[in-house]
């Protein structure tokens, strides 16, 4: 057995595999039990199932798909990392936008591997992320290189840039506040600069600036 294929203490990977199609867990059960060291303790179909066996088997690697039943996959990536700290997220998915993988990686996710690709990189992320490092397909981040985030639009702040997109997202001062950690005059203040700054009024004004200018780009991505 090679020492990378297990923890510290040489016990195996335990492995949580999440993906809401039961062929593709079999087939990410399949590469990775044919590898020495690693053990899959559960599988789960949708996001309240991956967070109840995170609690009762405390894996070592979530292995998670963006396209579960149960909400936003990628926004319960923080959450289930704030939640389960000694479990690693590796992201296995169709999602080959540059934009997602970013997304994943900074709210806390170790890989991301695209599901065309598993079959010679899923042991590899695993590995990795059970030893606290990153793992990203190469060709992806090839195109995370090349294309860096903009920064905000019009001379807005970053700040300003967050609670017009949440406001574009339909959320409202009292739930901005509670989500950024900051008081209701605060937000309304940020609100009356972005109008001030964009010379818009209405809200949906700002939900169209918040389309046009890739802040809320499409429902889909809005699930960020």
């Amino acid at each position: 057995m090679l020492p990378d294929d297990h923890n510290r203490d040489g016990a195996p990977i335990r492995v949580l595999l999440a993906d809401d199609h039961a062929v593709v867990r079999q087939g990410m059960r399949r590469v990775l039990e044919a590898e020495e060291g690693f053990e899959v303790v559960a599988e789960a179909g949708d996001l309240d199932a991956v967070r109840r066996y995170i609690r009762g088997h405390h894996p070592d690697v979530l292995v998670l798909d963006l396209n579960m039943p149960g909400g936003p996959v990628i926004k319960a990536i923080a959450e289930l990392r704030a939640e389960a700290p000694a479990t690693q997220i590796v992201v296995l998915t169709m999602e080959n936008e540059p934009l997602y993988a970013r997304k994943a990686l900074m709210d806390g996710a170790l890989g991301y591997v695209l599901k065309d690709a598993a079959e010679g990189e899923l042991v590899t992320a695993v590995r990795e992320a059970a030893a606290g490092q990153s793992y990203l397909n190469p060709r992806l981040a090839a195109r995370v290189a090349a294309a860096p985030p903009p920064g905000p639009p019009d001379g807005l702040s970053e700040r300003e840039a967050e609670v017009l997109r949440m406001v574009a997202l339909g959320f409202t001062n009292v739930e901005i506040a509670s989500k950024l950690y900051l008081s209701i005059r605060t937000v309304e203040t940020h609100r009356s600069h972005i109008q001030q700054k964009l010379r818009l009024r209405s809200r949906s004004e700002l939900v169209q600036y918040a389309l046009e200018h890739g802040l809320v780009e499409s429902q889909a991505r809005a699930d960020l």
